[in-house]
């Protein structure tokens, strides 16, 4: 009869240590998932940040070639006059 419960007790801590390696191993499966997406998180980060900075500086050449334009548009026209004095 002891050597019953002892197998029965043996039993159970048995299924309780295979019940918390399982946790364990769910638990370390859960963190190499959100590792993964703490990367892909970071990377397109890094790529929007990337992208945001190229368009900037994209804007500052087209906003300075605008003013380049102006200038050079100003110089031929007379000083930029583009009023048309028309005596009738």
């Amino acid at each position: 009869m002891l050597k019953a419960i002892n197998t029965k007790i043996l039993l159970a801590i048995l299924a309780a240590l295979t019940a918390i390696g399982g946790l364990l191993v769910h638990q370390n499966h859960v963190h190499e998932q959100q590792a993964a997406d703490a990367a892909k998180a970071r990377a397109i980060l890094k790529q929007q940040q990337k992208a945001t900075e190229d368009q900037k500086k994209h804007d500052a050449e087209f906003w300075k070639q605008v003013e380049e334009n102006k200038k050079k548009s100003k110089a031929y026209n007379g000083g930029g006059s583009s009023t048309n004095k028309y005596i009738p």
